[in-house]
């Protein structure tokens, strides 16, 4: 057994599943997602925004972040009705016209950004399905197809002619296909805050800052398993601010994921919709007293698999980037607010230290510049 065989076996350890599990929904479905939309829509705060229409991503704007040979592959497969679902990668299955919805989904992350690049609005969410933020250039993998918010960045560096773009990823898992893309990009900034050792194994170790002219420019923030507000809010403060400012991005992308609250089935985290609020707050700060920003951030829709949790998180994003309060109260706050051990613990702090560590190589990138 070669080491790939061994790495991939690890992550399938399901062989009787079949015949001990009763079936139940699959995680990555429509109802988090329409949730999220319905609480927006009956707190009146939908009322209040301005609703972009999405277009399909061009097969060209897919082909900046992923191969020829992958894109194709996902066109083949859609057009194939033979079968009833398709699998592009490790967790990637889709049914036959998937392509049409995975492209929608990125070219709505490209609508939301040029709409905030143009002025036309503030800030932007884009709430869209499949997420993005593990499909590879040459694969899919963990429900993702195309990776939306790379291609939403790299439609601002190419066809906008922007030279400087930050990807903070807070989602549970680690960005693993926003940071291969992006890996050999001194363009790029791109932060992720994750679950250490949950998906995908192996992958997001705070020693992976990049390759060759993009060294420096890949953060890896691994927190350890029950992690909740001390330690999040310390990392916003000490790595992703700091980093945020030494690099002085034009534009803020944020892959939105909220499978790290205490509700998610698949992460082990502590986090509450106010912790959610106060990120978004963070990022537009930043935005907002940077002289290169000028206010911009957009939301791109990540994971997170809580039916009952996601809408209130979703709805602390939304309110914050709209600068809008509505009357909902988030019925779970208190709880969550007062588990125990919310506070930093020390070994904590000591994974924080050690991706503070990595901000001397991204200096070292910016000098490069």
């Amino acid at each position: 057994m070669d080491d790939n065989t061994a790495r991939l076996s690890l992550t399938r350890p399901w062989g009787n599943l079949k015949n001990y599990v009763q079936p139940t929904r699959h995680p990555e479905h429509v109802e988090t997602k329409r949730r999220l939309h319905n609480l927006v829509s009956v707190s009146g705060l939908l009322d209040q925004l301005q609703v972009l229409k999405p277009r399909p991503a061009t097969e060209s704007e897919l082909l900046r972040a992923h191969t020829p040979d992958y894109v194709h592959a996902v066109q083949a497969m859609s057009a194939d009705n033979s079968k009833a679902v398709h699998c592009v990668g490790d967790e990637s299955h889709f049914m036959p016209g998937g392509y049409d919805l995975a492209a929608l989904a990125a070219g709505g992350a490209i609508t939301a950004m040029e709409n905030v690049l143009d002025g036309s609005v503030r800030n932007a969410y884009a709430l869209c399905r499949p997420p993005g933020h593990h499909a590879e250039p040459g694969m899919g993998g963990g429900y993702c197809l195309f990776n939306n918010v790379a291609i939403a960045a790299l439609h601002a560096l190419e066809q906008h002619q922007l030279e400087r773009v930050a990807i903070v990823d807070f989602d549970v898992h680690h960005g693993n296909g926003t940071q291969a893309i992006f890996a050999e990009d001194p363009r790029v900034l791109f932060i992720s805050v994750h679950q250490a050792g949950n998906y995908p194994l192996f992958s997001g170790d705070v020693s992976e800052i990049g390759q060759g002219p993009g060294v420096g420019t890949t953060l890896n923030v691994p927190l350890p398993p029950g992690s909740g507000r001390g330690a999040y809010r310390a990392v916003f403060d000490r790595v992703v601010a700091p980093a945020l400012d030494m690099f002085g991005p034009q534009l803020v992308l944020v892959s939105a994921g909220f499978d790290a609250s205490y509700m998610d089935p698949l992460g082990h985290m502590m986090l509450g919709s106010e912790d959610y609020r106060y990120f978004t707050a963070a990022l537009q700060q930043h935005a907002a007293t940077s002289p290169h920003c000028q206010g911009r951030v957009v939301a791109v829709h990540e994971g997170g698999y809580s039916e009952q949790y996601v809408p209130f998180c979703g709805l602390a994003v939304i309110e914050q980037l709209a600068g809008l309060r509505t009357k909902v109260q988030d019925p779970y706050w208190e709880d969550v607010y007062n588990f125990a051990y919310q506070e930093l613990q020390p070994h904590q702090d000591a994974c924080i230290k050690a991706a503070e560590q990595n901000l001397e190589a991204l200096r070292q990138a910016v000098l490069r510049r």
